[in-house]
């Protein structure tokens, strides 16, 4: 990858108009996210000063540290990583968006804790990897009917990671199966619930999740470049 922070902002941001035309989509209906995890605070004022407002983060003391170097009313900080439930009180402070409650226990942490409402996402294993977070299929409409029994949340959307593959277009019966997952999901008219989020989509597979439905897709080293080697990485 070469160029600049601003020029690769604005080329994904491009690529991403592109992609969405190319499914018959308005690209106003894609929000990019720019991931910070393991980026310092000069390259994410250069993604902030390029226009970037959207930001998502893997943890939270990191998301602290750097949201309180960038203190705009128009930024909106995503949370996109594993969320421990002793960490939720602080999340909902800092977070606009929680894209990756995937338990029951979880979700009746986040309402508890709440004030007001919050916004959230149900991740789905969809491919059911033993290495990675989130609940089957069946598991995202039962956790989707406990959500919406519960007053402080509101359930937005599905977001799925799914596995690497080279060639991104390997991915895409992954996004189909989400938002055909989704879809099911709005089926039931649950109280509260209707989801018309799909967090799909990173630097490797994009735009083809732009073609599948995403409205939220997350990149951070297509922006960025290799993210940097971070020692003691683990947790929330």
């Amino acid at each position: 990858m070469a160029g600049t922070v601003s020029e690769n902002l604005i080329n994904i941001q491009d690529r991403i108009r592109k992609a969405a035309r190319k499914a018959g989509r308005d690209p106003g209906e894609v929000t990019l996210v720019v991931v910070t995890k393991g980026f310092d605070i000069k390259k994410i004022k250069e993604a902030f000063s390029a226009g970037a407002r959207v930001f998502g983060e893997n943890y939270v003391q990191e998301a602290e540290e750097k949201a309180g170097k960038i203190k705009d009313k128009s930024v909106k900080w995503h949370f996109i990583g594993h969320l421990q439930k002793n960490k939720v009180k602080l999340a909902l402070e800092l977070f606009d968006v929680i894209h990756t409650v995937d338990s029951p226990e979880l979700a009746s942490e986040i309402n508890k804790r709440a004030t007001e409402p919050a916004d959230i996402l149900i991740e789905v294993n969809i491919a059911k990897e033993k290495t990675k977070s989130g609940v089957d299929a069946e598991g995202a409409v039962k956790l989707a009917r406990a959500i919406s029994s519960m007053d402080k949340l509101r359930l937005r959307g599905l977001m799925t990671i799914p596995p690497f593959v080279e060639n991104p277009d390997m991915s895409r019966p992954y996004f189909v199966a989400l938002r055909r997952l989704a879809e099911r999901i709005n089926k039931e008219h649950l109280p509260g619930v209707f989801i018309r989020d799909l967090s799909i989509g990173m630097s490797s597979d994009f735009e083809v999740a732009v073609e599948e439905g995403a409205t939220l897709v997350r990149v951070g080293t297509a922006i960025f470049g290799p993210r940097p080697e971070k020692k003691g990485s683990k947790g929330a």
